[in-house]
């Protein structure tokens, strides 16, 4: 097996969750919040189940049966990640795309801190530049503007481009990476030969227990939003297929890499957000935002220099 094999994977899982995202971000004006979270669920498992048919048909491996460890983290990675996904939505519903990836995208400091702690995963001293160059790199492109005029801050856009969508953005990057732990811990709790039936399994489990639980509180709570969502069906169907290519990628790539390790790398995924930016939704480029895409180039170059 390629040593960089798990660089291709991080890649390809970065771009299809881009067009996940915008997308995703299209469906929050009908959907809502959660029915927009629930997108990526419901509509990812049918593509993931059929990812694992076609693993366990293609290698002859059959599926693995999971210890009780593995229930915790599965646990952890999937409810954490519906948090981090609706929390995500709601930024991006007050600041640009680009910019909510960017805040999202402080993940990998503390990815390298949970994996120290609960999985042992160890953080080099290059390894750690990189994360802290590239993170730095986020930072710069989130610094808020400078203060708007009063008459505009007084019909609301002061906390649209203040401290509120920040946080939100900040806390939903801590919940992504909480949940890459929990994924990368079930994966390697199956100790499973084949990582790629190791991760597949992982994948769709976790998407049944995300699908089941979001179905029931939508059923429950907003009844009408779960049938918008069906008669959404041919967006919110792009929406899973882009979804379950990216978990499928990172899951592949959780399984062969440390989460720090991938999660740094994937912060490419502003550099695709920023191509996304400027061409669906025509929002331009600062200088700002320049300098810190320069810097997230350079924190992935020396991530790739210190994973030799």
């Amino acid at each position: 097996m390629s040593p960089w094999l798990w660089v291709v994977f991080t890649v390809t899982a970065a771009f299809f969750q881009t067009l996940r995202n915008a997308m995703q971000r299209e469906l929050t004006g009908s959907l809502g919040t959660v029915g927009a979270t629930h997108v990526r669920f419901l509509f990812g498992f049918p593509f993931a189940l059929l990812s694992l048919i076609a693993v366990m048909l293609a290698t002859g491996v059959p599926l693995p049966r999971p210890p009780l460890s593995f229930w915790p983290w599965v646990i952890d990675g999937a409810f954490a990640q519906i948090a981090a996904t609706a929390l995500m939505l709601m930024a991006m519903g007050q600041r640009s795309f680009v910019v909510t990836i960017a805040y999202i995208k402080t993940e990998p400091i503390q990815v390298a801190i949970f994996g120290l702690l609960f999985l042992g995963d160890a953080v080099s001293m290059p390894l750690m530049m990189a994360i802290l160059v590239a993170t730095a790199g986020v930072i710069v492109m989130s610094i808020p503007r400078p203060a708007l005029p009063r008459k505009r801050q007084r019909e609301g856009w002061g906390e649209v481009a203040g401290v509120k969508p920040t946080l939100i953005g900040l806390v939903s990057g801590g919940m992504f990476a909480l949940s890459a732990i929990g994924y990368r811990g079930a994966i390697l709790s199956l100790h499973q030969p084949n990582f790629v039936m190791a991760a597949t399994f992982t994948l769709v489990v976790g998407l049944v227990l995300q699908s089941i639980v979001l179905s029931i509180y939508m059923g429950l709570r907003t009844p009408s939003a779960l049938v918008a969502i069906i008669r959404a069906w041919k967006p919110s169907l792009f929406a899973g297929l882009m979804g379950a290519l990216a978990s499928q990628f990172w899951f592949l790539a959780f399984a062969i890499a440390t989460a720090a390790s991938v999660r740094t790398l994937a912060l490419v995924e502003v550099l695709f957000a920023q191509l996304v930016s400027r061409v669906a939704f025509k929002q331009k480029t600062t200088a700002r935002e320049a300098v810190g895409m320069v810097l997230v180039v350079a924190g992935v170059a020396l991530l790739i220099f210190a994973e030799r």
